[in-house]
């Protein structure tokens, strides 16, 4: 008698992948924006190595971080940041160099040293020579640069009024394309911003990204920031979004994921009446109850399923800090105790990660 098939072919397990970088080996490449002291935080260091490619410093590298005077450069950090990535082998994003928000900007940045406005030659001139002095000095060290920052209006408006609108109306933006590519001619480019894969922000975007192709600007990725909250996650306008992206071919990163869990939006209603109401807020100080865990595990995986359908023009997606306890959704915009992310603050694998590393094996969805 002939054995049965099943004892010639007995069934084969498949194993989950081990780590964020395994499941995504072939797709993306798996980032996430860390703390700048991460060459002082050991205790960090397995986590980060078994699921993290690229790694984003938080602050060090921003406009303000590098120059908060005049002419006085300040690379203290950056470097460690730096010379910790190249000894871990990771890659590294810069973040940012130029933040098209006044509040984000040094001050002196747009005057004259009588405290007169810049005209636009003398400002694009400071421009470059501060993405000239960052970008030379990490030229061949960082993969990734975000080189504009938030410049698309959250109202009716195209862009959002700051000093370098004044001076220069939208070409800063090119300029700013143009003097980082001279800088370094290897490093992808990237235009970054919030919400904007929502329908009304995501027509100004294509206004934007079409002109500065028409003008042959030198700008190669998108990024859709993603700082989500639960239950209000935009999935079909996320989806259009990288469809419209694919139309353009243009790349696209998720700069900064995260899922907040004590939705935030009320904060800035209504003038702000709110503020002194939401800021008594905290409603899982003693960890997140196990059915937000779930729904939280449920979009997660919803969200990687999308993405997992557009590998193809998808450059990278970072998360947006570590683990829950280093969330900065843990004091913004007030403080309580947050569980936005893929690990909690033990470093262990919560349901949220399990959901995206099964979302990333599936197939033909």
């Amino acid at each position: 008698m002939k054995p049965f098939l099943f004892l010639l072919f007995p069934v084969i397990a498949f194993a989950e992948p081990s780590s964020l970088i395994e499941a995504t080996k072939g797709k993306f490449e798996m980032g996430v924006g860390i703390n700048d002291r991460i060459p002082e935080m050991k205790e960090e260091w397995p986590l980060l190595k078994k699921h993290f490619h690229l790694i984003t410093p938080e602050n060090c590298m921003k406009p303000d971080a590098i120059q908060r005077k005049k002419g006085v450069f300040n690379f203290k950090r950056a470097d460690a940041f730096v010379s910790f990535a190249g000894e871990q082998g990771y890659g590294v994003v810069g973040h940012t160099l130029v933040w098209a928000k006044d509040d984000r900007t040094p001050a002196w940045f747009y005057l004259d040293d009588e405290g007169k406005p810049l005209n636009r030659d003398k400002l694009l001139a400071r421009m470059k020579l501060h993405i000239d002095t960052v970008v030379g000095r990490y030229k061949g060290k960082i993969a990734m640069w975000d080189v504009v920052n938030e410049a698309l209006h959250d109202g009716e408006e195209f862009l959002r009024p700051s000093g370098w609108t004044k001076a220069c109306g939208e070409d800063f933006i090119a300029k700013a394309f143009e003097y980082a590519h001279a800088a370094d001619p290897k490093a992808l480019l990237i235009y970054n911003d919030y919400n904007n894969e929502l329908s009304k922000k995501r027509a100004k975007m294509d206004r934007l990204i079409r002109s500065l192709k028409a003008k042959k600007v030198p700008i190669h990725a998108i990024g859709l920031q993603g700082h989500y909250t639960i239950d209000r996650i935009p999935f079909e306008e996320l989806e259009a979004t990288l469809k419209w992206a694919q139309s353009l071919d243009m790349q696209v990163v998720v700069s900064e994921l995260d899922i907040d869990m004590i939705p935030r939006g009320r904060w800035w209603a209504d003038g702000n009446i709110h503020r002194e109401e939401m800021a008594k807020i905290n409603p899982y100080p003693d960890g997140c109850p196990p059915e937000l865990l779930k729904k939280q595990a449920e979009q997660y995986a919803q969200l990687f399923e999308i993405f997992n359908r557009y590998s193809d023009s998808i450059a990278r997606i970072s998360f947006w800090n570590l683990h829950d306890g280093h969330s900065w959704l843990n004091d913004f915009p007030w403080k309580r105790v947050n569980h936005p992310l893929l690990f909690d603050r033990e470093r262990n694998e919560k349901p949220a990660y399990h959901a995206v590393i099964q979302a990333l094996q599936k197939t033909g969805n």
